[in-house]
């Protein structure tokens, strides 16, 4: 049958398309910036840096209210202040006041993900992980077609702000599409309606909830490794590549192409095996194991043809979606506050944003170590996922993906 929420659903997913835009767009453009702006390169950095204060200032907050107002208003803030930090930044005369439209752009992405990954799992819910996954592979497609896009323009010597524009036009259409034919379910219905289901059988609620402390902090943790992870190495592959396995300076920027494509293809491949009952716990460890391993080929032997093909598995297994599956099982243990869990979740990431750089500015004269230090991180994922893997079979029995699918189902 098909979802009535299906339209809405592609919305939210163009969002994520202009959003992985946002996030590279004032990188892919720092020479421009930095000329009307009257600063350097090192100034626009400065600039980048205020989007993950911006998330931080809201998002768990946020990821709140949406459980108390429902997904949609906290999707349109998103989509509106996303609309002023890209109008701002291309009028903005100083540093100084295009540092206030980056913070915007950070709350932007903090009331998106509070609406959007919630709504997606109550829009499917017999679906979720694949719903929450599919969020990263349009991320990753604007990712990978913005560099091109400003190529073309940078070749003809084209105004820099037309890429501005084309998010700015997307962003309008699909506001405009929400506002007036935007369909989202009622906040947390679909963990409502499995209580009341139970309580009409006369049969005792399935146990559904962790601990808050101990299985939250789980993934509390869990989120700010995830995203330390594929962060770090995403920051550093090209100079990995360049300075430690001696490749070009063209080979080496490859690699974040190759790793670009793995996050792609494992959204495909997850959404494919998800259709053939594989659940979303059965994928966490095997991913987390994948990035553990791919990650310490490349430490211990540096060389151009395996930090090629590994960078294609850690975008696979690090950045193909692993973060939006830890959610989307964290929203099984606790499934009456997405909004809420959300919040949490991406907050812990936005956390490893901010500081994962601290750290690895301090040991940039030599890169080895830093990837030394991810092969740590990975690990420290590994044991994680294992601990809440083995949490969600104690808590919800060895039939939980069968049980949970059926529940589900039954809740669409």
């Amino acid at each position: 049958m098909k979802n009535k929420y299906m339209p809405t659903a592609i919305s939210l997913y163009m969002n994520y398309f202009i959003h992985g835009m946002g996030v590279i767009i004032l990188a892919q453009n720092m020479d421009s910036l930095a000329k009307q702006w009257g600063t350097t390169t090192g100034g626009v950095a400065v600039v980048i840096s205020s989007l993950g204060i911006g998330r931080l200032i809201v998002l768990l907050v946020s990821g709140y209210l949406s459980d108390k107002f429902g997904r949609k208003p906290f999707v349109i803030l998103g989509v509106i202040t996303y609309l002023l930090f890209f109008v701002g930044i291309i009028m903005s005369p100083s540093i100084a006041v295009a540092y206030f439209f980056g913070i915007l752009a950070g709350i932007a992405n903090s009331f998106l993900d509070s609406g959007t990954y919630p709504a997606l799992m109550e829009m499917f819910p017999a679906e979720k992980g694949t719903a929450n996954v599919i969020i990263k592979a349009f991320i990753s497609v604007g990712q990978f077609g913005l560099p091109l896009l400003v190529s073309f323009l940078v070749a003809g010597n084209y105004w820099y702000g037309w890429s501005f524009i084309l998010c700015i036009v997307v962003l309008v259409v699909n506001l405009i599409f929400l506002l007036s034919a935007g369909k989202f379910p009622v906040a947390n219905q679909d963990a409502q309606v499995a209580e009341k289901a139970a309580a009409k059988t006369e049969a005792p609620a399935p146990k559904s909830k962790g601990s808050l402390w101990f299985d939250g902090t789980l993934f509390i943790l869990y989120g700010y490794v995830s995203q330390a992870t594929f962060y770090l190495v995403s920051q550093w592959l090209s100079q990995y590549g360049t300075k430690v396995a001696g490749m070009g300076d063209a080979s080496s920027r490859a690699l974040i192409s190759y790793y670009s494509v793995g996050s792609i293809v494992c959204v495909l491949v997850t959404a494919a095996l998800a259709k053939r009952a594989v659940k979303e716990i059965q994928f966490l460890g095997v991913y987390t194991l994948i990035s553990f391993l791919s990650l310490l080929l490349m430490y211990m032997f540096p060389t151009a043809i395996m930090c090629s093909i590994m960078s294609f598995v850690v975008g696979f297994s690090a950045a193909g979606g692993v973060m939006q599956l830890g959610l989307t099982i964290m929203s099984t243990f606790f499934p009456s506050g997405k909004g809420t869990i959300t919040g949490a979740f991406y907050t812990a990431g936005s956390i490893a944003s901010f500081t994962i750089p601290l750290v690895t500015g301090m040991m940039s004269t030599n890169l080895a170590k830093i990837f030394l230090f991810d092969v740590i991180i990975a690990l420290i994922g590994f044991i994680l996922a294992v601990i809440i893997t083995i949490r969600y079979y104690h808590l919800f029995g060895k039939n939980s993906s069968k049980g949970a699918a059926t529940d589900e189902a039954t809740s669409r």
